[in-house]
């Protein structure tokens, strides 16, 4: 074999080599170098320099008990954006600094971008009862959609089956399961209003409601106290009200609730207590 035929076998068998590694070959090594990264940062001995004159620190001593964070919230997203692949792209991007554990495209594929004991980018700032860093709590999953779009069905069976695996491995309550735009009422509306919450609830991920017809609602029902209980922050009420809508009526209307609303928010409380 002479020297330029073994010289096109050489870039041809690093063409084949490089087409192998995947289109994110680069960012998947960057994810190990950053995993490794915090492993070396736990694993040594904190130092931690305190210059208080009323603190008289020790010698470190390890304990020998302790463990990794568990989550305890799935925040469920839609992506906003137009394809499953730009999505994945804003996620391997250091600029964007957004980031989430699952990514759902519309023929069901998913994508596991983080590990779960990690904390993703994917919350912002939010809040849910008395926790103010849901990030550090919970599991980001977002579902290929551009905020309008009906979600597939493929979509949904793998949320399903996901979703089960989540509950199962880290024992999420049934109220854990919630949507963006209830953390953080006055800046996001995902998932959107078609987003078949019952369903989830059906299967444990998520609170829901019975037949309301005959329920009576208290004289002194407070609807700004119930949202608070729900879990809803009501600073600015009218957002957490239009939150509440998004998820529980699949409506967008604003305004004051009608005595059919309070009702499902009353059987909420209820089973929120």
């Amino acid at each position: 074999m002479n020297r330029i035929s073994l010289i096109i076998i050489l870039f041809v068998f690093a063409g084949m080599s490089a087409c192998s590694r995947g289109p994110y070959y680069a960012t998947n090594k960057q994810y190990r170098e950053q995993a490794k990264k915090l492993a070396s940062d736990i694993s040594a001995t904190p130092v931690i320099n305190f210059t208080a004159d009323s603190l008289k620190m020790a010698d470190w001593v390890g304990t020998v008990n302790f463990g990794i964070r568990k989550p305890n919230f799935v925040i469920i997203h839609h992506t906003a954006q137009k394809t499953c692949e730009q999505t994945l792209k804003t996620f391997t991007m250091t600029k964007t600094q957004v980031s989430a554990h699952y990514v759902i495209c519309k023929d069901g594929t998913v994508y596991h971008m983080l590990n779960d004991y990690l904390r993703a980018w994917h919350a912002g700032t939010g809040k849910w009862g008395n926790l103010t860093d849901v990030n550090s709590a919970s599991i980001g999953i977002e579902i290929d959609n551009d905020g309008t779009q009906n979600f597939t069905e493929a979509q949904l069976n793998s949320l399903m089956g996901l979703l089960s695996v989540l509950k199962k491995s880290y024992g999420i309550p049934a109220a854990n399961f919630i949507g963006h735009s209830d953390i953080a009422p006055v800046r996001k509306v995902d998932p959107n209003v078609t987003f078949p919450w019952n369903r989830l609830a059906e299967k444990g991920y998520g609170l829901w409601y019975g037949d309301t017809t005959q329920l009576i609602v208290p004289v002194n029902f407070d609807s700004r106290v119930a949202l608070k209980v729900i879990g809803y922050d009501i600073s600015n009420l009218p957002a957490a009200t239009a939150a509440f809508r998004r998820h529980f009526l699949q409506q967008e209307n604003t305004g004051e609730l009608r005595d059919d609303e309070k009702k499902i928010l009353f059987a909420l409380f209820q089973k929120s207590l």
